[in-house]
């Protein structure tokens, strides 16, 4: 990454927009759990690729939570914002929201929400640096701060597996 390049949660942000189909269904007309997943996970894509400047991959994906089904007909909306980065990681945040087809009136509600976390990839697929993020808001600055949280103890957890894993010494 070149110099001073510095980006704010704002540059990152980006959302989507799709029709959901049967063939993302159960028989009951309930959008398969995965195919949100999915969709999540292309818009963080796409906010991770925009801060780094170029190619993301999704490392990890921390957390999904899902508050309300997704039926067939749906409008579902996805957006997305880096909440922390690192020296070649992101942390991106995302809002699922759902419009019924048939209730147009209706506002749209939040059908899910998850945390995603990326690394910027060079050309030959090794990690690279990223732009460092810049917190303009209070609200930028306590998703900063949860990230913070979320990935301290993503670490904590993988040393504690590994501890756990390691042979015993005579």
């Amino acid at each position: 990454m070149t110099g001073d390049v510095r980006r704010t949660p704002a540059f990152s942000e980006v959302s989507l927009a799709t029709l959901m189909h049967a063939t993302e269904a159960n028989l009951l007309g309930n959008v398969h759990g995965g195919a949100i997943m999915k969709l999540a996970d292309s818009t963080a894509g796409a906010a991770a690729r925009r801060h780094a400047g170029g190619a993301a991959v999704t490392a990890a994906m921390d957390e999904m939570l899902f508050l309300e089904p997704v039926h067939v007909g749906d409008i579902v909306r996805t957006s997305a914002r880096v909440n922390w980065a690192g020296r070649t990681s992101m942390e991106v945040g995302v809002r699922v929201e759902a419009e019924p087809w048939g209730a147009v009136s209706q506002t749209q509600k939040t059908v899910a929400t998850a945390y995603f976390v990326f690394v910027a990839i060079d050309e030959e697929g090794r990690s690279r640096s990223v732009p460092p993020l810049v917190p303009e808001t209070d609200l930028d600055r306590r998703r900063w701060r949860e990230a913070e949280i979320r990935r301290a103890n993503r670490l904590a957890r993988r040393q504690e597996i590994e501890a756990g894993r390691a042979p015993e010494v005579p």
